[in-house]
């Protein structure tokens, strides 16, 4: 891993508010590290985790990217209600969902237009509105 991409992750990090440890900055680093958002799976991180020969469990890279969600660094895109992506572009936009290569990639934002969001249920507030719109190649 780049000296670059450690100061990215370590950046990236404590714009969360998260201390950067050694498992942590592996992860960020391979999530910022080039400058790029991504959308991974926890299983696809692992295995990039895996390639670069950091030793961080399955189980570790699931529970660190819920800390990144919850430190407001990335974003979960359920998919099916089974599978999840973690996003690390966290404004509103949606997203192509590929079927059949089981992959998300961002939809343009500006051609979406939403005419009206249900009011939210007495006591809650609505937080976001995700759009995952199904695609397959012809």
């Amino acid at each position: 891993m780049t000296e670059l991409a450690l100061k990215r992750g370590a950046e990236w990090l404590a714009s969360g508010g998260m201390r950067p440890t050694r498992q942590r900055l592996s992860l960020a680093a391979l999530l910022v590290g080039d400058g790029e958002d991504r959308h991974v799976t926890a299983e696809s991180l692992y295995d990039l985790s895996v390639q670069s020969g950091d030793r961080v469990s399955l189980a570790t890279v699931y529970n660190t990217l819920r800390a990144f969600c919850e430190a407001g660094l990335m974003n979960e895109v359920v998919v099916d209600g089974a599978k999840s992506y973690f996003d690390t572009r966290t404004d509103n936009h949606p997203h192509f969902f590929w079927e059949g290569e089981n992959r998300i990639s961002d939809a343009p934002a500006d051609e979406l237009e939403l005419a009206r969001v249900p009011k939210a249920p007495p006591g809650a507030e609505v937080t976001r509105v995700d759009v995952v719109i199904r695609v397959r190649r012809t």
